[in-house]
């Protein structure tokens, strides 16, 4: 199966975007999205909080937030999608990534 070219993220995530960066409803938010070798299976995921997109960033606007992703990340993102947990195994942001062929027990690691 081929992932989509895209990057989704979902509106309760987008909503915990605004609330961790204090920005209302309609205010430019802006969350930077890359993969970086490291962690147990071998890519780790990075979130962060920018504001300045780069000339080489695939930049997606979804729910009021405007996800940018460096070139070379976005190859192992596209199709994946963003949403935020607040279970009983601790909140945070979720890869539901396509392009993962296994991830570590935690979720936070992933390889291709």
């Amino acid at each position: 199966m081929v992932a989509p070219l895209s990057i989704n993220i979902t509106e309760n995530a987008a909503s915990h975007v605004r609330d961790f960066t204090r920005k209302m409803e309609g205010e430019e938010v802006s969350l930077r999205v890359a993969v970086k070798g490291g962690g147990c299976s071998g890519l780790t995921y990075d979130l962060a909080v920018d504001d300045v997109a780069r000339d080489t960033d695939k930049v997606i606007e979804q729910h009021g937030v405007s996800i940018m992703i460096d070139k070379k990340s976005y190859i192992f993102l596209a199709g994946t999608v963003l949403d935020y947990s607040g279970g009983l195994n601790g909140k945070g942001f979720v890869f539901s990534n396509p392009n993962a062929k296994t991830t570590c027990g935690c979720g936070t690691s992933f390889s291709v």
